[in-house]
């Protein structure tokens, strides 16, 4: 099966991106990563990443907001 879009072809490589406010991107290893963005995590293919996202991103409000948080989520 053809896939328009890089993000639903699970068979490809990604990087798992983070940016300075610690939010977290599943990026297409052939694509240059987005200016803000560093690579943490891969290349690996996708299915790894995905799982890599699951066991360390528990968060998904950026710093900032995690500032005013009053629950220790």
């Amino acid at each position: 099966m053809q896939h328009l879009n890089p993000f639903d072809d699970p068979q490809q490589d990604c990087h798992v991106l983070q940016n300075d406010q610690q939010q977290y991107s599943l990026w297409p290893a052939f694509n240059a990563l987005p200016v803000g963005w560093r690579s943490v995590f891969g290349p690996q293919p996708q299915a790894a990443c995905l799982n890599w996202l699951n066991e360390n991103w528990h968060d998904i409000r950026p710093v900032t907001d995690n500032a005013n948080r009053s629950d220790n989520v």
